[in-house]
């Protein structure tokens, strides 16, 4: 026999006859350490849970695959939530970034969202920093092959090498490592981002469980040398004078902030993709998954769009220590040299010098219609999914999952219900109730148009929503959260003043009210009355204010929106009364639907299989309709009024 025969076969049988050891007991285990994971640990850690996190490579703990940057529109709103309830991720980004604009504003306060660029490195270990001095968490490298369950409750966790450690529940946070595949053109391999291994054994623990899994698709763009990048045919995008932090505990005076860029394609880029395309897997078909409509591959772009003449290219900085650049809205899984050719058609990429190809990722998912709505799986007790593996796309929309998750995994452990949030209090609800209740068959990512009372949910409030709801659970702290109630007594009170202050018409006020274009009084006026007015803002307002309190930037803010736009404030703060009352309506956890008479063959399947939690949640199921739910409600209306019914 052969050397490298024998060699492979003793190999082999090592593999199949590993020695398991007990590596000792935890409450709380997280698979993943993107942000998902980290979120989810830092939380249940937090919360006194004793945890441990695992990764397949520490030096890829939240790892940032694709762009290096935090926010986004919709996305800002996740961070600033995940803040508001204790979470880590604004903060972390508050620390390493690297530029900070707030976008959409030129639109109303609904769609403002910040965005920040982060140093890659930098982002990465800070959050590995932070998990390493975390009490009750110890962070560890290894791949999870198998999740011991027993009588349908998770009892325990054994990783490749043969560690078991016994826990009381499991975080599933494997982001796009789970059988992952790596695609540029006719080139594959199993393989997670950045060359990491892909974790293949627990996709076949997963369906040993019993728990259905499909295949998901997305992909990134190249990266490249700065030094071979001419910025002056690009138009600069630089950062915001006025910097606004993510996290509502942080002041950020001074920051050295970098210039991004932008080019476009042209023609030329468009017709040598167009004579490529069947050498591409994203585009082409060889490609399993689906990938998210919402993130097109450049491919995608010039087929679906056709008519456009050009399309943008962002050119951002990977971090301050490389010469790396980012190409945003140039994903690809086209072949390395067709990527080269059309990258040097743009204006400013002549010379391009690659770093990293683009690539697309394929890789295993749950369907999360079978999620409870605190993220533990309907057939497991104290399994929970977290990010990616549950359907979504983007580094917000997995931390807060996480950051949900991992308080959940804490309230089961303890005996108490879960914490969930619904549509009317957050967009981290809105998300969860859009998987858990409708599904998705594509990467789902967040948008402002999903929520519909985006007035009520701007990222400038998030903490006048959800600071109490961290405080309760326990992530606040009482110092935070006395700061919390000072500046909501700030913006209260000073409402109340503007309200009861009259602004009488003296020669001082009208030449003020002149000077920024509106009419001037005939009469005495409520100083509210007068912030109402478009030209006037509460910054302005203060040269006939002279009473005016100090406010900070923040409580200053949100005065001015609360007064402007009080009407429509009240009208979706009515609408929010209707939902409420449907969402209150609980629907007993031992429901049979078969006895609920009345209801359409469909929609029992439906109901039986979601098991909603509630009345509003019911009615938001594709295929149950309005009759159902009214038959459902006079099923509650006769239980109530007669238990044995």
């Amino acid at each position: 026999m052969k050397g490298y025969e024998k060699m492979k076969l003793v190999n082999d049988e090592e593999k199949n006859n590993i020695k398991e050891y007990d590596a000792g007991e935890y409450d709380v285990a997280v698979v993943g350490a993107g942000h998902a994971g980290c979120e989810a640990a830092l939380a249940a850690a937090r919360l006194g849970m004793k945890t441990l996190i695992f990764s397949i490579s520490l030096e890829n703990i939240a790892n940032m695959p694709c762009n290096p940057h935090i926010g986004g529109s919709s996305k800002g709103h996740l961070v600033r939530e995940i803040d508001a309830l204790g979470g880590e991720m604004g903060k972390n980004i508050d620390k390493s970034m690297i530029q900070i604009k707030m976008l959409n504003t030129s639109k109303g306060p609904a769609v403002h969202s910040l965005r920040a660029q982060a140093d890659r490195k930098k982002y990465q270990m800070e959050m590995k920093h932070t998990l390493e001095l975390q009490e009750n968490l110890s962070v560890k490298q290894g791949e999870i092959v198998d999740i011991v369950v027993e009588n349908g409750n998770v009892k325990a966790i054994k990783t490749a090498v043969g560690a078991v450690y016994k826990v009381k529940a499991v975080i599933l946070a494997t982001g796009t490592y789970l059988k992952g595949k790596i695609y540029i053109g006719e080139f594959s391999e199993e393989s997670g981002p950045d060359g990491v291994a892909a974790a293949n054994k627990l996709s076949d623990c997963l369906k040993r469980l019993g728990i259905e899994l499909v295949r998901f698709k997305t992909g990134t763009p190249a990266r490249i040398n700065r030094r071979s990048i001419d910025f002056s045919k690009m138009e600069v995008q630089k950062g915001d004078d006025n910097i606004v932090p993510f996290s509502f505990d942080d002041k950020i005076k001074n920051l050295e902030q970098v210039d991004c860029y932008l080019t476009y394609t042209n023609e030329k880029t468009h017709e040598i993709i167009r004579k490529n395309l069947s050498r591409s897997p994203l585009y082409g078909g060889r490609i399993e998954g689906t990938g998210p409509r919402y993130c097109p591959s450049i491919e995608d772009k010039v087929v679906r769009f056709s008519d456009k003449p050009r399309h943008q290219a962002f050119v951002e900085p990977v971090g301050l220590d490389t010469e790396e650049m980012y190409i945003q809205g140039m994903s690809s899984s086209l072949p390395e040299e067709v990527q080269i050719a059309l990258y040097h058609t743009i204006p400013g990429l002549e010379h391009a010098e690659f770093t990293r190809p683009a690539y697309a990722i394929e890789y295993d998912c749950i369907k999360p219609d079978e999620l409870k709505l605190s993220l533990e799986y309907r057939g497991i007790d104290g399994l929970f999914m977290a990010g990616q593996i549950n359907g979504t796309s983007g580094y917000e929309e997995a931390a807060c999952q996480g950051l949900m998750a991992g308080i959940n995994a804490t309230q089961k452990i303890k005996g108490k219900d879960p914490v969930i949030l619904d549509r009317t209090q957050g967009y981290i609800g809105v998300l969860i109730d859009d998987i858990v209740t409708k599904g998705t068959n594509e990467p789902y990512r967040m948008m402002t148009s999903r929520a519909e009372y985006r007035l009520l949910l701007r990222q400038d409030n998030a903490d006048l929503r959800l600071t109490e709801i961290g405080h309760d659970v326990g992530l606040i702290s009482d110092e935070r959260y006395k700061r919390f109630l000072d500046k909501k007594s700030h913006i209260e009170d000073e409402i109340k003043r503007l309200k009861s202050t009259i602004v009488k018409p003296t020669d001082e006020v009208n030449e003020f009210l002149v000077s920024v274009g509106t009419s001037p009084l005939s009469t005495g006026t409520k100083m509210v009355e007068l912030l109402k007015r478009t030209e006037i803002t509460y910054e302005n307002l203060a040269a006939i204010d002279k009473n005016r309190p100090e406010l900070n930037l923040q409580e200053a803010e949100e005065v001015e929106i609360q007064v402007k736009y009080e009407g429509y404030l009240k009208m979706q703060e009515q609408q929010v009364e209707k939902f409420k009352k449907l969402e209150e309506k609980l629907l007993p956890e031992d429901i049979c639907y078969d006895d609920v008479k009345g209801i359409r063959i469909e929609a029992r399947q439906k109901l039986e299989k979601l098991r909603p939690r509630s009345i509003g949640q019911a009615s938001r199921i594709s295929g149950v309709s309005p009759a159902d739910i009214s038959v459902l409600l006079i099923y509650l209306q006769a239980k109530r009024n007669n238990p044995q019914v």
